[in-house]
């Protein structure tokens, strides 16, 4: 059966709508892509609920991985049957799609469908955010919000390769054990701790020198009082909702940025160079955990789960 998922209206989970389709004909440079899983991402859950609109025919779902099925005139370096994964690109929830052929990278055999494509978007997210955001480095002190999840938990793994020291946030002490699982070097516990103040003790009243907040709201705000003059503050994601306004003077000498992976991975040089990062890590294990699987008919399902704030690690959907 060949089916995709569309958004009927702008709204919750509710609003996602599979139907059935027919494989379509890739056009000149693109290939069709029988997917095997696709992953699932809050970018999905902003397309769905209006926050960024999708144009028609508003198919959510910006990576997976699977294997190429047909190729349009012009394609090179691409076979049918190849295996590939790839990132940056809407459309991803059906079970079979046309993607430009740039976009897919070559998905060695030793790393799962399941585990590229819930390991791309946030491979390319971490590799943006530690090498053009901020320059991490040895010595490095990251704060990393919401580290048990499965952006965080690469993030975390990645910057203690780089010989960074993470210190992490969670909501409870389970997913405290899973951010120090990850490599977290301290995990500051729970919604209402004194995110400021537990940073100033761990660092001596330095600060930390790079935070990357992912909750919004009113966290921003706090992630911004945590980093050292002349420090750095990536705001990624809103899951506790739109951040209110911030004035000039607050910022002081830090730097805010709101980086976009949909647009670093649209460069094409960027893109090629960043995948091959990403692959080379995977390779080495540092993939994003997979925290629950689910049938593509059921991405619905996902949804729910993912805003429920209860999931760990990365959510898939199987095709």
């Amino acid at each position: 059966m060949n089916i995709q998922i569309r958004i009927k209206a702008s709204g919750g989970p509710e609003q996602l709508e599979a139907s059935n389709c027919l494989p379509q004909q890739p056009g000149p440079g693109e290939i069709r892509l029988r997917q095997r899983a696709i992953g699932v991402n809050f970018l999905d859950i902003y397309h769905r609920s209006g926050h960024y609109p999708l144009p028609s025919p508003c198919i959510p779902g910006v990576e997976g991985a699977g294997v190429v099925e047909a190729l349009g005139a012009g394609v090179e370096g691409i076979r049918v049957g190849d295996r590939v994964v790839y990132a940056g690109v809407p459309g991803a929830y059906a079970s079979t799609r046309l993607l430009p052929a740039w976009r897919a990278v070559r998905l060695p055999e030793e790393i799962p469908f399941e585990v590229a494509a819930t390991s791309m978007l946030r491979g390319l997210t971490t590799h943006m955010l530690l090498t053009v955001s901020y320059p991490v480095g040895a010595g490095s002190t990251l704060l990393v919000h919401a580290a048990a999840g499965g952006l965080g938990g690469m993030l975390t793994r990645w910057a203690n390769r780089l010989g960074a020291s993470v210190i992490a946030t969670t909501s409870n002490q389970e997913k405290a054990t899973m951010a120090m699982a990850n490599g977290a070097d301290h995990v500051i516990v729970g919604r209402d701790a004194d995110i400021v103040g537990e940073i100033s003790n761990l660092t001596n009243g330095r600060g930390a020198d790079f935070a990357i907040d992912g909750i919004g709201g009113d966290m921003l705000r706090k992630s911004l009082k945590c980093v050292r003059p002349f420090g750095a503050v990536a705001s990624i994601g809103w899951v506790a909702g739109p951040v209110p306004p911030i004035e000039m003077e607050e910022l002081g000498t830090v730097s805010l940025a709101k980086p976009s992976v949909m647009a670093y991975s649209a460069d094409r040089e960027r893109y090629r160079d960043a995948t091959e990062a990403v692959l080379h890590a995977l390779r080495d294990g540092l993939t994003a955990e997979i925290g629950g699987q689910y049938r593509l008919v059921d991405a619905a399902r996902a949804h729910r789960a993912l805003e429920s704030g209860q999931t760990t690690g990365s959510l898939v959907l199987l095709a």
